[in-house]
């Protein structure tokens, strides 16, 4: 087996840096324990934009999933990657420490999925 060996760091431009969406940054979320979405869903707000506009973007991704509508919010629980965090609502992506390309995981309590299933 061959192995290559670099002399110096490969430097490239990412064509998903921040500064290619104009002003925009992705922001991925999983809804824990409900696989019948196969990966998180993308949106791309600016980092201003208000914690609350991430829960209704999540309604247009989410809502046809009959758990939706029983979820309790202020029950809710949150991850942004591996980190735990409690969200204000009020304020901004960036108040809450949300960046490019973060991951934010929530689980339902009490709700897993099509009867229990995790579908």
């Amino acid at each position: 087996m061959t192995m290559l060996k670099t002399l110096a760091p490969y430097e490239f431009k990412s064509r998903d840096a921040l500064e290619n969406y104009k002003g925009r940054q992705l922001v991925y979320i999983n809804w824990e324990r409900h696989r019948m979405f196969s990966r998180p869903f993308v949106v791309a707000l600016t980092p201003d934009t208000p914690f609350s506009t991430i829960i209704a973007q999540m309604a247009e991704c989410f809502s046809y999933h009959p758990d939706w509508a029983q979820i309790d919010w202020d029950k809710a629980l949150w991850q942004n990657g591996k980190n735990s965090f409690t969200p204000d609502r009020n304020k901004s992506l960036a108040e809450n420490g949300i960046g490019h390309k973060d991951l934010i995981r929530f689980r339902t309590p009490g709700l897993d999925g099509i009867a229990g299933t995790g579908y």
